[in-house]
This record gives C-alpha cells, sequence and structure tokens, in this order.
C-alpha cells in the first residue's frame, strides 16, 4: 500500500509539473531555420504581433505589398477586416467593410493608383482603394443568369490579368472561374466540380502566370486534388502540376518563382492531418524547390514524391506574401488568432 500510495503522490506531482511547464515551443521556433537548398529561412513569430483587445484578428487570411513596401493584410475579423504595417511589424492604420468572411485580397495597380479586390465567402467581390473606399462591385451570378438558383456562390479570390480582365474563383461553392472585362461584364466561366482534368476540389485560388516572358496563362488551385492547374486566359486546360500531400491555397507569383501556403498535409490519400501546414516554392520549372516546415521534395524517376509537415511551426498556412527581400510573410487559418509569420531568408 506504501508504495502504491508514493506512486500515486509521484503521479501527481508529475502531472503538476506538467501542468506548470512553460510552452516553449514558440522560443524554440524563433531561432529556427526552415526550408531546403537556396530557400532556407528564419523564423519570425513575433513580427506583426498587435494587441487583439484593440486590433483582434480571427483568421488572418491573405496579404499582398503595395508599392510603398507596406504589407496589407486581410482578416475575417469585422472589427478591422484590413491591417496595414510596415515592413517592421509595426501597425500603420486599420479599416473595415464589415465583413465577417472576408477571404480573398487581390491587389492591382492601375497606373494611376492601386486598388483592392477583395472577396467574402458571403458573395461579395468588392473593389476598394488602399484606404477602404469602395470603388464597384460585382453582381452575384445568379441575378445575372450566369448561374441558376440552386448553384452556390461562396467566391475565396480573384485574379486580375494584364488587359484588366478579372476572373473570380467561386472555390467554396460551384467550384467554377468566372471572367468578367475589365468594365464588369461577364465573357465565361470554365471549371466545375469534379475529377476531370478541367474540373475542381476546392477551386480555392487563381493567378496569372507570366514568369519568363511567356503568354499570360492562369494557374488555378485545386486544394481536394493537391494541385494547381494551368489555363489559357481562355479558360482551355493546359495541365496539371500535382503537389502530393499538399493541401494547396492559393498560387503566389514573385519572380521566377511560385509561392504557396499548405493549408494541410496528408499521408494518405484525401486524410487532411489537423495543424498539418507548411510553405511550398516552385522553380519557373514548376519543380518544387523548397519546403519552409514541411519535408524536402523529393523527386524519384521525375515524379514528386509525398510532401508533409516536418517542424510543427505552422498550424494551417492559408497565404503568403514575399517582400523585395524575398522575405515570406505566412497567414494562417485556424491558428489561435495569431498574427503573421515572417521568415527572413537566410
Amino acid at each position: 500500500m506504501n508504495s502504491r500510495r508514493r506512486f500515486i503522490q509521484n503521479s501527481s506531482l508529475i502531472t503538476l509539473a506538467m501542468s506548470l511547464k512553460p510552452d516553449f515551443s514558440l522560443f524554440a521556433a524563433q531561432d529556427q531555420i526552415l526550408g531546403h537548398g537556396d530557400f532556407t529561412y528564419k523564423v519570425d513569430m513575433k513580427w506583426g504581433n498587435l494587441d487583439p483587445t484593440k486590433v483582434p484578428v480571427v483568421n488572418c487570411h491573405e496579404m499582398v505589398m503595395d508599392r510603398k513596401g507596406r504589407m496589407i493584410l486581410l482578416t475575417d475579423e469585422p472589427k478591422n477586416n484590413v491591417i496595414i504595417y510596415d515592413q517592421t511589424g509595426k501597425l500603420l492604420d486599420t479599416w473595415t467593410l464589415g465583413l465577417n468572411a472576408a477571404h480573398g485580397l487581390t491587389l492591382v495597380d492601375e497606373g494611376d493608383a492601386e486598388y483592392l479586390w477583395i472577396v467574402d465567402n458571403g458573395g461579395r467581390v468588392v473593389k476598394t482603394t488602399l484606404s477602404g473606399v469602395v470603388v464597384s462591385e460585382i453582381p452575384m451570378p445568379a441575378k445575372e443568369g450566369i448561374y441558376d438558383e440552386k448553384m452556390r456562390w461562396t467566391p475565396t479570390e480573384t485574379a486580375v490579368a494584364p488587359n484588366g480582365d478579372l476572373y473570380i474563383a467561386d472555390g467554396y461553392g460551384s467550384q467554377y472561374f468566372l471572367q468578367y472585362d475589365k468594365s464588369g461584364n461577364f465573357i465565361r466561366k470554365f471549371g466545375g466540380d469534379g475529377h476531370s482534368d478541367a474540373q475542381f476540389k476546392t477551386a480555392h485560388g487563381i493567378a496569372v502566370d507570366q514568369r519568363g516572358g511567356k503568354e499570360p496563362s492562369l494557374i488555378c488551385t485545386s486544394r481536394g486534388h493537391n494541385s494547381f492547374k494551368k489555363f489559357t486566359m481562355d479558360g482551355e486546360y493546359l495541365e496539371t502540376i500535382f503537389l502530393p500531400g499538399a493541401f494547396v491555397c492559393r498560387p503566389v507569383i514573385h519572380g521566377e518563382n511560385l509561392y504557396a501556403g499548405v493549408c494541410w498535409s496528408r499521408l494518405k490519400y484525401l486524410e487532411q492531418m489537423d495543424n498539418s501546414g507548411f510553405v511550398t516554392i516552385l522553380d519557373k520549372e514548376n519543380q518544387v524547390v523548397s519546403n519552409p516546415g514541411g519535408t524536402a521534395p523529393e523527386y524519384r524517376d521525375g515524379k514528386l514524391q509525398l510532401m508533409v509537415q516536418s517542424d510543427p511551426v505552422f498550424k494551417h498556412c492559408h497565404d503568403v506574401c514575399i517582400d523585395q527581400d524575398e522575405n515570406i510573410y505566412v497567414c494562417q487559418w485556424n491558428a489561435g488568432k495569431t498574427y503573421p509569420i515572417k521568415l527572413t531568408r537566410v
């Protein structure tokens, strides 16, 4: 009995000690180096941290950088949908459209000024100035006969072509990409729900690819297929870039490389592991060259092997923004209402 009492007492003390033990993971991550090859980064967990009682966030969905080098963050906290930082992480400004599902953020430079396209999962696609003045809005497709009344409309992202055409990803809805001219007139839709080459599962994001001086093309996310799919600007399917294991969000083009946040990774097909995100980087040939927070990219007989999280720094990477020094700012979904994480290139 005495031995049993000592065992219980010792077990209780160990349990208490564990409950009082500080969490050193954030401190360890602060000095951690992530990535592979020429794309390695030091983790900065403190960048952009604000007082959550004054400038709260729920999900830090996306970020862009303007001409002045300011970092513009979109959140789904209706008190401050937009948070503007300088590159040291200092708060410059906030404003809101009162959206509780703000999701997609695209910056477009029209020469005279820069503008933002903001997408809300509730169905709104809105163009604003950088200070939050609404300039225009795209009507819901059912109102214009583009969708029938039974088709779901839950847009997630936009991209703007060199000629001013606007593309909208209906990533949580009917899985189409809708194309409009610069005046807001509907041109066409392509994609749709399914498993064929030209169809999508979670058509989450879209970007215009002009790398290497080539004719513009579209890179579209099919997150459920662990892939990006390339299309012509007229919506004709070209090819699939398969990223096994990586549930990618929108593609972000910077220089000759493509960057993306990986919201989940998997060990088995379509089996998402919670809190398993990382960042992936592809070169101009769309070969994966680095996975900060994930396993090193490996090709066997020309085929990319399964990629999963290797370092528990991130939970669910939703977007990345790249600055002029090629540092990466990582926005996260479902990450405990935390602010973006900066990866400083080394």
